[in-house]
């Protein structure tokens, strides 16, 4: 009995029951990988007394524990509301104990975000919500060393506005209730907080004003400042003496486990960035290096547990002073495996018995030493890569190729016939740099590759032959925008013509040989002149813009399956346009969509089958503040359109698919989970099955095997086999 059989068995047996998320618990997902090059880890932290247990905490794809040093990893977060980490703790007094901060510290545009902290008193094997839900982002969880019901977690925040739940909390109860002990305001949250081990009622507390919107970045005010407390948390000082006066940006701190006095740090700011240190506890301090690599990013900084002379500095490189940072040195990171150590470092665990070892993490996973860093074991076995696109192609079986946040673009088998299964020597890097989109041709061995910032290539899989078909333009006064995730588009209709996403559409009908171009379909707003904490944009001074290089840019289009001449395009700065003609004329039509706030960002907009005129578009306004649904429907060309958000939870929509054989079956993935509509988005209901909760960027449905592909940003690819028996279901549901 062949698998399309099986679904349609288990699915016509649920005839007469009410449709829910239980109904399709039965359809299971397969999670394929890769794991051969891991996502960005935020934490790693080694069990007290028991070296093999350990733990990583990711930005989007869930705690995982290992109980064989690293050689095997399981999650043990699934089953939670949120995927996205800052920081993990594990209790020295009581190793059972363990605290999870959730949502990311770092300010990506594509950071996602928390709902408080966890803990668990089994060691890892089961959690529980304990409160600060509303703080968006934590940096820091710190436990007493002598008593694990005393807690100090450093909240960010919320990174896109204005929030009161920020600052330093405390619980003296394990969490039952929380008291805030530090506040500056609701620009303003911690980044960053150390305690003196051997004096855990002096604590040093870095704070944090900073605040990302769609069309950019402000990374520091008057807010960003180091504070001391010396009596738990009851009063704290502001330390001040030999740092940079005025705004300040990102800070990392580091404090000695041998001396109580020695505590460094890293300040950003917009003529005195560096590395600082003070000896007489922050009374104090002094530049000792101007070396501060892109601190809106990194600003981490670890103390050697036996010399606090040798200090860590990670960023994009990885570096090391043995001279309390007169000098610094950058580390080897040789290759020991297939592609060795990757930049972009986040994290890193110093055995307090031997620092020759030590792990480091980052944007590509996890790395072991025991020679201070002159080789590494690669341990990069867990699949939690950060996809932004997907792609298909036509072989038998078929290939998916995806995108991964800073670790290349790869391709890999959906299936075979390996008694182990798909294995990490079967995936294959086919770009490099930060991947994005990938669109295979048809029954060709010709690939589309783009990486960020609009730049493309065609690669001739068989050959290997790469050519760069970005579009330029002889007029150096018209300048094109990009996307960091530039949009490509393939035509179902005619495999020469390719589609490409700046501000205007870029169009080819010889598969990026030349380029014919549209008008800008883009508001065109001047981003300088808009203003983040009240500082315009050309005002900035420190982090400006970083992670957003440009604004008002198209951030998805389609092609009508049922006539080529019909093109959508969606832009982040809320426009929703569409031509008839094949992209000579176009109107804006998002301004019919009523009660839609304006300037939202488009987040998908796609083409049906059932009609011409018919179309789907969501808008993510996180980034704005607002966290409603927002998915609409039209059959008229966007002269008028359907809410079809109702039974949708609050958070952001990423994408949106039609099945292709029955347009009424749509799916949805949104931060946290997928969902499946059987009556063209009238009704929702969630698609958890197996999945875990992670970040759902993309879907596809491959056109000859109907399975359905997820591109997750945080746990790789998951693949369900056969969804025409889903869309047979539907249609008898009529």
């Amino acid at each position: 009995m062949n698998k399309a059989t099986t679904l349609l068995l288990m699915v016509s047996s649920l005839f007469g029951q009410t449709v829910n998320s239980d109904t399709f618990d039965h359809l299971k997902f397969r999670n394929i990988g890769p794991a051969v090059a891991g996502g960005r880890i935020h934490d790693v932290e080694v069990v007290p007394g028991s070296p093999e247990i350990m733990f990583i905490a990711s930005a989007s794809g869930g705690i995982w524990k290992s109980n064989s040093k690293g050689t095997m990893w399981k999650p043990v977060f699934d089953d939670q509301k949120v995927s996205t980490f800052g920081d993990i703790a594990i209790s020295q007094s009581n190793p059972n104990v363990i605290y999870a901060g959730t949502g990311e510290q770092q300010n990506r545009q594509s950071t996602s975000w928390g709902n408080g902290v966890y803990k668990s008193t089994d060691q890892g094997e089961s959690w529980t919500s304990i409160g600060l839900e509303k703080t968006f982002h934590i940096a820091r969880v710190i436990i007493h060393p002598n008593n694990s019901n005393i807690v100090y977690v450093a909240a960010l925040g919320n990174l896109w506005d204005a929030s009161k739940e920020r600052g330093v909390y405390k619980t003296t109860n394990g969490g039952r209730s929380w008291k805030k002990i530090l506040y500056i305001d609701d620009q303003t949250g911690v980044v960053d907080l150390s305690i003196d081990i051997n004096d855990p009622s002096t604590l040093y507390a870095a704070t944090y004003q900073r605040m990302r919107k769609t069309w950019g970045f402000n990374g520091g005010g008057s807010g960003s400042g180091i504070y001391k407390t010396i009596d738990g948390g009851s009063s704290w000082n502001e330390l001040a003496s030999g740092l940079p006066q005025g705004n300040k940006g990102r800070i990392g701190l580091a404090t000695s486990r041998t001396r109580s006095n020695i505590i460094y740090a890293t300040i950003e700011h917009a003529d005195s960035s560096g590395f600082y240190r003070s000896g007489n506890g922050g009374r104090t301090w002094n530049r000792m290096n101007k070396l501060n690599p892109r601190p809106m990013y990194y600003s981490h900084i670890f103390v050697d547990p036996k010399n606090d002379d040798i200090v860590y500095l990670l960023a994009t490189n990885f570096y090391r002073t043995v001279n309390k940072g007169k000098t610094f040195n950058e580390m080897p990171t040789r290759p020991t495996y297939d592609v060795g150590v990757h930049s972009d470092h986040h994290t890193l665990w110093i055995n307090p018995t031997n620092s020759k070892h030590f792990y480091l993490a980052g944007d590509a996973g996890l790395h072991e030493t025991w020679d201070y860093g002159k080789s590494y074991n690669r341990l990069n076995n867990i699949p939690i890569g950060q996809f932004y696109g997907i792609g298909v192609d036509m072989d038998i079986p078929y290939n998916i190729y995806g995108g991964m946040q800073d670790n290349h673009s790869w391709v890999g088998p959906s299936a075979t016939r390996h008694w182990l299964g798909i294995l990490s020597d079967d995936w294959r890097q086919i770009g490099f740099g930060d991947g994005m989109y990938q669109q295979p041709a048809p029954n060709s061995s010709i690939l589309y590759n783009a990486t960020q910032n609009g730049n493309i290539v065609r690669v001739d899989r068989k050959t290997g032959n790469i050519q760069g078909i970005k579009p330029f333009s002889a007029d150096p006064n018209d300048k094109n925008r990009y996307d960091w995730v530039t949009p490509i588009l393939l035509s179902k209709q005619s495999p020469n013509r390719v589609y490409l996403g700046g501000n205007r559409l870029f169009i080819s009908n010889n598969g990026g040989e030349s380029w014919s171009k549209t008008k800008d379909l883009t508001k065109a707003i001047n981003r300088d002149s808009l203003a983040i904490m009240g500082v315009l944009g050309v005002d900035t001074k420190i982090s400006r813009n970083d992670g957003t290089s440009s604004y008002g840019e198209i951030i998805s289009m389609d092609e009508s399956p049922l006539w080529f001449k019909i093109l959508w395009v969606g832009t982040d700065d809320g426009n929703v346009q569409v031509s008839k003609d094949g992209g000579k004329n176009w109107e804006e039509v998002g301004k019919n969509i009523y009660g839609l706030p304006s300037d939202s960002y488009v987040s998908r907009v796609i083409a049906s089958k059932s009609g011409r005129g018919t179309a789907y578009v969501t808008f993510d306004r996180h980034r704005d503040g607002d966290w409603s649904p927002y998915v609409y429907r039209t059959n008229d060309y966007g002269q008028t359109w359907t809410n079809i958000s109702d039974g949708l939870p609050s958070g952001s929509i990423n994408v949106i698919l039609e099945h292709p054989d029955n347009a009424e079956v749509l799916f949805l993935g949104t931060e946290h989970a997928v969902y499946l509509s059987m009556n063209s988005g009238n009704d929702w209901i969630e698609f958890n099955s197996n999945l875990p909760t992670t970040l759902y960027d993309d879907m596809v449905i491959h056109p000859r095997d109907k399975d359905l592909v997820l591109g997750t940003h945080g746990r790789s690819f998951w693949v369900l086999d056969d969804t025409a028996p889903l869309a047979e279901w539907s249609e008898s549901l009529d």
